[in-house]
Formats: C-alpha cells, structure tokens, sequence
C-alpha cells in the first residue's frame, strides 16, 4: 500500500470518527440534575436563557451556599442584575457574586475556579445550557482542584444544528489543544 493509499484510509478513519462522535454529542445532550441534590456553591455561566433563573432557583430553596455569576457584563451593577431577576437584598448580600472577568469558555473556568479557591468550596453545581456543558465542565474541571466535585446541570434546550455543529467543533477542538498541551 502506498504512502498516499495510507492516508486516504487514515483521514477517511478520522472523518467516520469525527461523524460518529457529532452524532453522540447532539443526541445525547447532558440532562437538568433530578431534585434534591447539594453543593456548596453554584455558578451560573452567562450567555444562555434559562441559566441564571436555574442557579436562583438552587440557591433560593437551600440546595447551595453561595452563587456565582460568571462572565456579566461590566455595565451591570449589582442592583440591576437584583431588581432584572427579582433577586431579594438579603440573597443579594449574601450569597450573590457578581463575576466581571469571564469573556468566555475558557475564562468562565479561570474565573470560577478562582471564585472556588476563595471560598474553600468543596462542590459545585454548573449550571449551563445542554449543548455547552461538555466544554464549560472539561475546562472548569481543567481548572479548579482536582478533589473538586462538580455537578452538572444542564438547562435543556432547543439547539439548532448550526449551534450543534460549532459547539462540536470548538469541544473536538479543545481536546486536541489539551491532549497537545496548548
């Protein structure tokens, strides 16, 4: 066989896997977490409906200790962010805080982890669209102590495939800089 037969066969491999492993990823999206299960703290990722009112609901029934925003825009006072989602004061003083760092994935996890480290957390509850948690949990779990427990909670959604095929594409993406070092 030549050098040439061989990397046909190769590539045609690659591509049959990369094909295979889309098709894992979009029809097997991770779940919302079944009731009632505990953490010390949760974050919720901006960017997606559904995420902030989902980490609010777990902080107000008493299923974590403390919420962190991560990735709100810097135009946001806390006050604002209180009165858009009818957050009490007391909660707001509290439990809230507010992360201004994150401008994506990747600095989602940095800011999380930094969050988690101050305050000696044990466990957290990631709350993230479905499509997003794959990626927003491999880069925390990068990120944060190793003894960390992270629970995933997916908010459901409805994905289109072009949202499929990107978010595919930048986890596929992520492995290899990670199995490469980068």
């Amino acid at each position: 066989m030549t050098r040439r037969g061989i990397f046909r066969r190769l590539l045609s491999l690659l591509l049959i896997a990369w094909a295979l492993g889309f098709c894992w990823f979009a029809i097997f999206l991770p779940r919302p977490v079944i009731e009632p299960v505990r953490s010390d703290g949760v974050v919720a990722l901006t960017g997606g409906s559904g995420r902030i009112p989902r980490a609010l609901a777990v902080i107000e029934k008493g299923y974590a200790g403390k919420l962190l925003v991560s990735g709100v825009d810097r135009e946001v006072r806390p006050r604002e962010f209180a009165a858009e989602y009818d957050v009490p004061d007391r909660l707001m003083a509290c439990c809230i805080t507010l992360g201004y760092d994150a401008v994506d994935t990747r600095t989602n996890a940095i800011e999380t982890a930094r969050w988690i480290r101050q305050n000696n957390l044990r466990s957290i509850r990631l709350v993230t669209t479905d499509w997003h948690m794959r990626r927003a949990a491999f880069d925390l779990a990068a990120e944060a102590p190793s003894s960390l427990v992270i629970v995933r909670d997916a908010v459901a959604s409805r994905p289109t495939f072009k949202i499929l095929f990107m978010e595919y594409n930048k986890l596929v993406a992520r492995l290899v800089a990670w199995m490469i070092g980068w």
